[in-house]
């Protein structure tokens, strides 16, 4: 896959977390960051997607209902 570049800004903080993680490891801050933010995204348009889903239902469920619907309530 083709990559390209693009500038963030993120705290002292969490930069200081990213380049202890690469140091760590061997890898570098561009993997993390990238592997961060394609996760972060993923679970955002799940999120969008459930939402609308959910607007367009015509029966929501409870957790407990949903647990036991789904076998999960032990």
């Amino acid at each position: 896959m083709k990559s390209e570049s693009a500038v963030i800004r993120i705290s002292q903080a969490l930069n200081l977390r990213l380049d202890e993680l690469a140091a760590k490891t061997g890898r570098k801050k561009s993997y993390y960051a990238s592997r961060a933010i394609a996760q972060y995204l993923e679970d955002l348009e799940d999120y969008y997607e459930a939402r609308e889903a959910l607007k367009n239902s015509k029966r929501s469920y409870s957790l407990a209902e949903a647990a036991r619907k789904l076998g999960l309530d032990g």
